[in-house]
């Protein structure tokens, strides 16, 4: 049999004016003849950040080992519970320091697990954060080695909490102790990193305000192609490429509000759009966006900052967050943390079905990658820094098993989760951070 069948190259790009759109995973690019291997999928680890910890005693799930059921906060959750992991009792002991500022320690140690060194100045020191040690390795083949989001703009700097500077509130992500990568929360710039090229970001922008989509110059490319393969890759370049139409459409739709608004003139550049769901909504697509042409393999994302005085009134709570968070163990204001917790997590779950419903090789996008989510703090009202909120979903190319509760019964290092991550993506440290060991539920999925 003679076969003249070529492969596509997995890093194949649309090139146009100003574009270069990357494609998503599809047969075309596995060569003739061959099976799919069962190691075809990459790897890809998210960092999912939530400020102010919770009120735990409606967070954590009844019981331990198999995950029977969930608790009130999670239950949006329950749609995934096969491939979510619970864990109970992780600490960040660094996170205590002598100043008391332990909002930007909640931050700062989340993905370090090291502690700040104290300044108000610019020389402020941490230790090279979980994500970028993961990046220095997985971002060795993708266009963008991470990305960095978040949902607030950023504007202060110098002192933030307590003696310690903005930089170690601002920022999840260090690529060594003394280098913070800024959060970038404006979906614009986002879409722009994932699928621009060439040009300036003003003629980009000039392009945007015309209502002119990116993907206008490669329209005949994607046509050529569609001729090129078969018909489930037809359907699948088809759908991918209408995502990136509705989500740069829903981008647009929030400029062109924002312009016509009559405080536009004193708006800053980044427009955001007008209800904070929907602007989480679309960082989490973005997400999806990037792992789904390989843009990137690792992304933090900073749900909501340390700090922070929004408000929820589509919730019932329109008590600003970090005033809700100092509970003083009041049944009422325990009862608005829950529902701002319960609102954060249900549009975590909106992420979590966006990633199973995305095709990747022979499974999803939820399939083949690991999503952490956690925050720095338990019990927000008294500052604390044990019994903190983390999960684990999704089931890392089959490295990763669900569907259950690990419960210490003593306060076990969060470094002990990251480095067990680490080593889930292919990097092997024999220690990060103050870790004592690596998870062994997670090293060894147990039988449920």
């Amino acid at each position: 049999m003679i076969v003249t069948k070529k492969a596509l190259p997995r890093r194949t790009f649309l090139k146009g004016m100003g574009v270069a759109a990357a494609l998503p995973f599809l047969d075309a690019m596995v060569p003739a003849l061959t099976a799919m291997p069962a190691g075809t999928s990459v790897d890809r680890l998210v960092f999912t950040f939530i400020p102010m910890g919770a009120n735990m005693a409606k967070w954590t799930p009844p019981g331990e080992g198999k995950l029977d059921a969930l608790s009130p906060i999670l239950d949006s959750l329950l749609p995934f519970r096969d491939q979510l992991t619970i864990l109970t009792n992780l600490e960040l002991a660094k996170a205590y320091g002598p100043t008391g500022a332990d909002h930007a320690t909640s931050n700062s140690t989340f993905l370090s697990c090291a502690p700040a060194k104290v300044t108000e100045g610019s020389d402020y020191y941490l230790a090279t954060t979980a994500d970028q040690i993961a990046a220095k390795q997985l971002g060795k083949d993708t266009r963008l080695p991470s990305l960095e989001l978040g949902t607030d703009l950023i504007a202060q700097v110098g002192h933030c909490d307590d003696g310690l500077a903005c930089a170690y509130q601002n920022n999840l992500s260090w690529s060594s102790p003394t280098i913070p990568l800024p959060t970038e929360a404006d979906p614009r710039t986002v879409f722009e990193r994932l699928f621009g090229e060439g040009g300036t970001a003003g003629q980009r922008s000039a392009d945007a305000r015309r209502n002119r989509s990116i993907l206008d110059a490669v329209t005949q490319d994607i046509a050529r192609l569609k001729l090129q393969v078969d018909r489930a890759d037809q359907v699948q370049v088809s759908n991918y490429f209408d995502t990136v139409r509705e989500v740069e459409r829903r981008i647009q739709k929030a400029e062109a509000e924002a312009a016509e608004s009559p405080e536009a003139p004193d708006r800053p550049s980044s427009i955001l759009p007008a209800l904070w769901r929907d602007h989480v909504k679309l960082m989490f697509d973005l997400q999806v966006l990037a792992f789904q042409a390989d843009v990137t393999r690792v992304i933090t994302f900073q749900l909501a900052r340390e700090t922070s005085s929004r408000t929820y009134p589509e919730i019932g709570v329109p008590d600003a967050h970090h005033p809700t968070s100092h509970h003083r163990d009041k049944p009422e204001q325990l009862e608005k943390l829950a529902k701002i917790n319960t609102y954060h997590m249900s549009l975590y779950a909106y992420f979590l079905e966006k990633l199973r419903a995305t095709p990747d090789g022979d499974g999803s996008l939820l399939d083949h990658g690991i999503y952490m989510l956690g925050s720095g703090m338990g019990n927000p009202d008294v500052h604390d820094h044990r019994n903190l909120p983390a999960l684990v979903a999704g089931g890392g190319n089959g490295k990763l098993k669900g569907g259950r509760h690990i419960r210490y019964t003593e306060r076990t290092p969060m470094a002990n989760l990251h480095l067990t991550l680490l080593d889930k993506v292919g990097v092997k440290l024999d220690s990060f951070g103050d870790s004592v060991g690596k998870i062994p539920e997670l090293m060894e999925p147990i039988s449920l």
